[in-house]
């Protein structure tokens, strides 16, 4: 029973450690009791994939439209444009950011070659590459025509989740603005269905140590500690672009834009920072968040209470960075050069799904196989990934709540408010 009370990271790295001894002392013909140990493994990494994939659809139409009713009509004035406007800019800079580390680094090749065979990828590269080619290679208008989808629920059913993310915003927006006893049932219905669902994928990622050990552990089967190579790349890939827009990107915002200084900025939401890394979810990181806003950084509560609970479902600059950079590595993996279109895809799609991924542990996860469905990538390399998933996704929710912090400060003195920090003149 003790082992279920540590912290969910400490239970994955107990898995991953157990996966590399099981699958470095094993081989793909390895049996217990006349069952084969690869194809146990294959179930299980299944079943935990499957489970992350029923989620997407309630998930993100719950997520994005519980955000967008946020978004009052008496309150999307001055003060809501500048935020959905600081909102998608600070989400679009990240991502570019983590487009240009990926093509810079290129994780997903080593010595020339891509790693498909040391990551254990089993799609056919040709019938991949079929796909994708189909996916990318007609007009950028393209995109935008399946934004809005003939037959959402047919949409839904077939995976075109831009189309559904289209409409969720819409339905959030104009659900803000209905009047009544409707309006109240139809918040409370949405409302209570992102709880749930929030609820549904914390128990899912209970199981994220088991999925996590049977996928690594098929993997090792086959490649050995290769495998390991192309994701450490990745690893360091993420890790920089997340630097980049950290240390770089935001503390330019809070010297230029909003004429603070990014140190006393940043010792003000230590606090926060550190929670958000050490819990991984922007959600249960919030009331800190705020606190420190408030009562450190001196922001009012009529700026800190409309930009940070926004902010917590819409702004996720660290996940929208990872989850381009984890399309790209994955198409590069299986040796494909993506066209300009078909980034622009990546970049599209991840800004939209950065609005509606839920503020909890490893939600990205979801939103990277709305990506990779969407450019006719196999939804099965998520797999790859959730072996430093969990790692990163301490360090991208800390960037998630850190861009937050600096649009409230940022919006507040936009808005004429002096808050405590101090001024740079200079």
């Amino acid at each position: 029973m003790s082992l279920f009370r540590l912290a969910l990271h400490w239970q994955i790295l107990i898995a991953l450690g157990l996966a590399i001894l099981i699958g470095i002392s094993t081989e793909p013909t390895t049996s217990l009791f006349g069952i084969s140990l690869h194809a146990v493994f294959t179930f299980v990494g299944t079943l935990f994939l499957n489970a992350l994939k029923m989620l997407i659809v309630p998930l993100i139409m719950a997520s994005i439209i519980v955000g967008m009713m946020e978004i009052h009509a008496d309150t999307l004035g001055r003060l809501g444009y500048k935020t959905l406007i600081y909102y998608t800019a600070s989400s679009l800079v990240a991502i570019l950011i983590g487009l240009f580390v990926v093509n810079l680094l290129q994780p997903g090749i080593a010595d020339g070659e891509p790693v498909r065979e040391l990551v254990g990828l089993s799609a056919d590269t040709d019938a991949v590459v079929e796909r994708v080619e189909g996916r990318g290679s007609g007009d950028i208008a393209e995109i935008f025509i399946r934004m809005i989808p003939p037959n959402i629920v047919s949409a839904a059913a077939q995976g075109q989740m831009l189309g559904l993310i289209f409409f969720s915003l819409l339905f959030g927006f104009f659900t803000s603005r209905v009047k009544g006893n409707p309006g109240e049932s139809l918040k409370n219905f949405w409302s209570g269905l992102l709880d749930v669902m929030m609820q549904m994928t914390e128990w899912v990622m209970m199981f994220a140590p088991i999925g996590v050990f049977a996928l690594v552990a098929k993997v090792l089967m086959v490649s050995g500690l290769d495998a390991f190579r192309p994701l450490a790349v990745f690893f360091v890939a993420v890790l920089i672009a997340l630097a980049i827009h950290l240390l770089v990107v935001l503390p330019a915002v809070l010297r230029f834009l909003a004429k603070v200084s990014s140190v006393a900025h940043f010792r003000a939401m230590m606090p926060a920072l550190l929670t958000a890394f050490s819990t991984s979810s922007s959600s249960a990181t919030l009331p800190i968040t705020i606190d420190c806003v408030e009562n450190r950084a001196g922001v009012s509560n009529r700026v800190s209470g409309f930009t940070l609970p926004l902010g917590a479902t819409v702004n996720m600059d660290g996940t929208a960075l990872y989850e381009c950079v984890a399309a790209m590595f994955i198409a590069q993996a299986y040796g494909l050069s993506l066209d300009l279109t078909t980034q622009f895809s990546i970049v599209f799609i991840a800004l939209l799904t950065s609005i509606g991924v839920a503020g909890i542990p490893s939600a990205s996860l979801v939103a990277i196989t709305i990506i990779l469905t969407a450019i006719g990538l196999p939804v099965e390399a998520v797999g790859m990934i959730l072996v430093v998933d969990r790692l990163l996704d301490m360090f991208r929710t800390a960037v998630n709540v850190f861009s937050d912090s600096v649009a409230a400060v940022t919006i507040a003195r936009l808005e004429g408010e002096e808050t405590r920090l101090l001024v740079n003149n200079g």
